[in-house]
């Protein structure tokens, strides 16, 4: 393989790509939630909660985001389970692998140039997902992949081995700006560290020692072979060589960062102080472990059980420790943390506890039944699990529900392609103009400035039948230096002419735009997108494909 050449993963319809329509959203105020009043200066209240298809509500929120997301972590499905039972297994990952590539790469466009994307998967997918990953994000900006120790025990009804572990793999968008990750000092640490007196214990805490002299199996250096003088005059050589050169390890002694313990036999042994705290007094910063040793699935099913109960708690949840453990290494407060698999909506609860901003995609009705009266407690302080402890969270905040706008266009009796009648003129002018790349942002002083691409090209949205003299108004008011794109329902005469006027009638001008009318995407064989049509067969509306 050449240096050109690129490592793929192939499969089955691969080529087959949908074609998104880029939905708007819809607030629904009845389910959307805040605090009664402020907790504390910190309280974030724009956070999303968006009820639909997650691929078409990651694609309605692309315009918005693309660059601004700093967090991605999903759970999807691991395989595609009972609803492939009819077919083999090269078919079923195929499946599989087409639906979360799409879902992927619109994730992909989200994260900002410094963020990362965390997706739990376990061994019936690990292996083809990660090439996949290579694949979108570049193998150089694989960063690892986690093994989370999910379990305890059990394991009684395993037929060969007891599964302890999933993965989670970590990509980032652009390896040379994503930042060094830190975890909180271990709440463990003082029990492992000596309360032995020393001259810096009310300043850097508890120490432990670590010993200063190398092991055998080191090739010998003779810069780290030298005498350092013990408390008594003794000149102490190690048996081979030590782990720091002389300057160093002479600065440590002046710095009292030695310690020297003395055997019966008289000789001495010379270790290096591992303090609590830094140097300007702050507990010590970790670093992630490729291995996250707890907490468990028992753990997130009782955290599961005490917000739902028994009847109604949510399946193999994720604990809110693990989630807590990502979005701390690799975010800080105010940033924005997606989860396009939302479950029981644990991301999103363990990120507000955190004070980062979330948003959280979930088409299952338990977005109603479990995310939605979670996140009411977490917001109104009733929530004393999880996290909540740890990170002293006290409640505050809020959410926005939302859920997709329908598809933009329907089929009249005559199974013509037209405005849908649930779009009024609001929503009409804001699924356009998301259509033609412009921000909605309708001017309260300018009927015709629906939306902006730049400070001097606009966007006009109407039903109307606009004529000659309506249009050469148009031309006039938008005056020279500025344009606008005008998308009408119809429009009598020529539509040139005027050089600061592009006219575009609807729906014709974006009947190939995007697949209508389709809702679902999720991960379910009958509800894939057709392949596209091949050169000679007509496509979806009635025109025949070029050669």
């Amino acid at each position: 393989m050449t240096k050109k050449q690129k490592l793929e993963l192939t499969w089955i319809g691969k080529e087959n790509r949908p074609r998104l329509e880029p939905r708007i959203l819809l607030e629904d105020p009845e389910k959307s939630h805040h605090a009664t009043h402020r907790v504390t200066d910190h309280d974030l209240f724009d956070n999303r909660l968006i009820f639909g298809d997650n691929l078409l509500a990651l694609k309605a929120l692309e315009q918005e985001f693309t660059g601004k997301i700093k967090c991605i972590y999903i759970d999807p499905p691991y395989n595609t389970g009972s609803a492939f039972e009819h077919y083999d297994d090269g078919i079923e990952h195929s499946l599989w692998l087409s639906l979360i590539r799409d879902r992927l790469e619109i994730l992909r466009n989200l994260l900002s140039e410094d963020g990362s994307i965390w997706i739990s998967v376990d061994d019936n997918e690990a292996a083809y997902l990660k090439v996949l990953l290579d694949e979108i994000f570049g193998r150089i900006n694989f960063l690892n992949t986690f093994v989370w120790k999910k379990a305890y025990g059990g394991g009684a009804k395993s037929r060969w081995f007891v599964g302890m572990h999933e993965y989670i793999h970590c990509f980032v968008k652009n390896r040379e700006v994503f930042p060094d990750m830190f975890l909180s000092p271990d709440p463990n640490a003082e029990s492992r560290y000596y309360k032995l007196q020393d001259s810096k214990l009310e300043t850097r805490g508890p120490f432990r020692v670590k010993p200063l002299e190398a092991t055998k199996s080191m090739d010998r250096r003779e810069n780290l072979v030298y005498s350092i003088p013990a408390p008594d005059g003794t000149e102490v050589w190690p048996k081979r060589q030590w782990w720091w050169a002389k300057e160093r390890a002479y600065a440590a002694l002046r710095n009292d960062d030695l310690y020297f313990s003395k055997a019966k036999d008289g000789s001495w042994s010379i270790q290096y102080k591992q303090y609590l705290k830094d140097p300007e007094g702050n507990e010590r910063l970790r670093k992630p472990t490729s291995i996250i040793d707890g907490p468990y699935t028992q753990d997130g099913t009782k955290e599961s059980i005490a917000l739902f109960g028994e009847a109604n708690k949510f399946a193999f949840p994720k604990p809110e420790g693990l989630i807590n453990t990502i979005i701390e290494a690799c975010t800080k407060p105010g940033d924005i943390i997606i989860d396009s698999f939302a479950g029981s909506g644990t991301t999103g609860a363990v990120a507000h506890k955190m004070r980062r901003r979330w948003i959280m995609v979930e088409l299952g009705e338990h977005c109603h039944t479990h995310i939605i009266p979670r996140l009411k407690k977490v917001i109104d302080g009733a929530d004393s699990g999880g996290i909540t402890e740890a990170v002293g969270w006290k409640g505050g905040g809020g959410f926005r529900y939302y859920r997709l706008a329908p598809s933009l266009l329907e089929k009249d009796k005559w199974n013509n392609w037209v405005i849908s009648k649930e779009f009024n003129a609001a929503m009409l002018a804001e699924a356009v103009c998301k259509l033609e790349g412009f921000n909605y942002a309708p001017s309260d002083a300018v009927y015709w400035q629906h939306g902006l691409s730049t400070e001097r090209d606009f966007i006009y949205v109407t039903t109307a039948n606009l004529n000659h003299n309506q249009l050469q108004a148009l031309s006039d008011e938008v005056g020279a230096g500025r344009s606008l794109l005008i998308v009408c329902s119809a429009f009598r005469g020529r539509k040139d002419g005027y050089p600061n006027l592009t006219v575009k009638k609807i729906p014709k001008a974006v009947l190939s735009r995007c697949e209508w009318g389709h809702d679902d995407y999720s991960l379910q064989v009958e509800n894939l997108p057709k392949a596209p049509p091949k050169p000679g067969q007509q496509s979806l509306f009635g025109e025949e494909v070029a050669q």
